[in-house]
């Protein structure tokens, strides 16, 4: 069940920030990268799902 989770969570986590068409393209690239490497790109996909919370709230604090 853990790894289900762990599967989907740099594609859901940028799905919630709103970038539908990134988190589509991070997910068709996220399986296979899984499937082949054994999840050697795994923290790619995190960092970059990190850049993306952050600049979310950096661009919130910039309106404010």
């Amino acid at each position: 069940m853990n790894y289900v989770l762990a599967l989907f969570l740099p594609p859901l986590s940028i799905l919630l920030l709103g970038r539908v068409f990134l988190s589509i393209i991070v997910f068709l690239i996220w399986v296979p990268a899984i499937i082949f490497s054994g999840g050697l790109t795994h923290p790619m996909f995190i960092v970059l799902a990190w850049i993306l919370i952050y600049q979310n709230h950096a661009d919130k604090r910039e309106r404010s």
